[in-house]
């Protein structure tokens, strides 16, 4: 089995999170589907150490067949897709040879070059689609399908020399909750790697810092026909406090370094209303400020209405995950070593979000994130690039063979 029939094979398996019950791990039950799958694999071809939790986290490892003491690495893929859309009733699609072209998914949606420009340098190569009807799930089954792959490669052959190498498979990471339950002790890796990214010469070991705020407006609800001087509006003042923000920091208008305030739900009536944001910058003191910023419109709100009109909370989700790893250059030198050996040009940019990594590492398991070959993830123009897939896999195998050689 290839590592693209792997991958087709566990996106049919519908594994979406669900972040209305993220109180829960695992947040949807039928995560287990494939998780049960994995540990009956990882049996199959002989792993060792195989457990599947009540949790929903699958670890196994393959022991060394060396001689003398390396250090164990690990890789992480997460099992959910995204609840931004229907990951149900999944029908792979196959591009033999890519054309550069736009692709119908069927008869009403089409994937537009203009609208994914960069596409246009995948010609020649396979893809690997949606039917236009759900996501494809190559986030994160395509890092899942790579690790089991080498896995069964070096199973296969046992004339290649390697250490211990410990693989986990986990839910929820789309709805933050990936590390929740994980178990380092279980694991068992000096360091690791998060099989989570993009393309094949992704190399990521910095992420935002991130937080998130809560803004809840209590009003003065009155009958409108007596409201003059008397009435506060919680919805309408709730609008008022989100244009005091500066509007150059939001996602629409933020790339590359930029952090970000996104207002991301909202909900309310003149009684009583609520808004929340996401926080987020790969600058710690930026992030600081930014909640400075929200606190300092909220005296301002409630200057103009009453103390207690508004009132903003915060919660921090995790950091860059660069302090940790600055720690510890050889775990991202030795990938990007063994990339570089394979002909890739290391793509190294900060990562415009949070990986299972940078909660890991905070852990005290260094763990950058690599790239499989996917893109445009979470919708239904998700795609994954056969042979990147493929090139994923030696990845795997040359930071495996890199251990042992150190």
């Amino acid at each position: 089995m290839s590592a693209e029939e792997r991958m087709i094979r566990y996106c049919r398996i519908d594994t979406q999170s669900d972040p209305a019950n993220e109180d829960v791990t695992p947040s949807s039950q039928k995560q287990f589907d494939l998780a049960r799958l994995l540990e009956n694999e990882l049996r199959e071809m002989g792993m060792a150490d195989v457990v599947l939790d009540e949790h929903c986290y699958v670890y196994a490892k393959l022991p060394s067949n060396l001689d003398y003491e390396t250090k164990t690495v690990g890789f992480i893929a997460h099992m959910d897709t995204a609840p931004d859309y229907s990951g149900t009733d999944v029908k792979p699609r196959i591009i033999e040879c890519f054309d550069g072209n736009d692709i119908p998914l069927n008869e009403e949606v089409t994937m537009k070059m203009d609208d994914f420009p960069w596409m246009r340098g995948l010609k020649g190569k396979r893809l690997v689609v949606t039917d236009g009807t759900t996501l494809l799930g190559a986030d994160d089954k395509a890092g899942i399908a790579c690790i089991m792959e080498a896995m069964t490669y070096l199973i296969a052959h046992p004339e290649v020399k390697h250490g211990t190498v410990a693989v986990s498979f986990t839910p929820d990471e789309e709805i933050g909750n990936g590390t929740r339950f994980f178990d380092l002790e279980q694991f068992g890796a000096d360091f690791a790697y998060t099989m989570d990214g993009g393309t094949v010469r992704e190399l990521a070991d910095e992420t935002f810092n991130a937080a998130s705020a809560v803004v809840k407006f209590t009003g003065f609800s009155i009958h409108p026909g007596e409201a003059k001087d008397r009435m506060i509006n919680a919805a309408r003042v709730a609008t008022e406090y989100e244009q005091l923000l500066p509007q150059h920091m939001v996602p629409e208008h933020t790339a590359g370094r930029d952090g970000f305030i996104h207002l991301h739900g909202m909900k309310g009536d003149c009684d009583s209303a609520e808004m929340d944001y996401i926080l987020r910058d790969h600058d710690a003191d930026r992030l600081e400020a930014m909640k400075e910023l929200m606190r300092k419109a909220a005296e301002y709100i409630n200057l103009q209405y009453g103390e207690g009109t508004c009132e903003v909370s915060f919660r921090d989700s995790y950091r860059n995950m660069i302090e940790v790893l600055n720690q510890h250059p050889e775990v991202t030198a030795m990938a990007r070593e063994v990339m570089e050996g394979l002909g890739l040009n290391v793509v190294s940019e900060p990562v415009r979000g949070g990986t299972d990594g940078a909660q890991l590492s905070f852990r005290g398991l260094p763990c950058p994130n690599l790239g499989c070959g996917g893109g445009n993830f979470h919708g239904r123009y998700e795609y994954l690039v056969s042979e990147e897939l493929e090139m994923a896999g030696k990845v795997i195998l040359g930071i495996i063979n890199k251990t042992c050689e150190r």
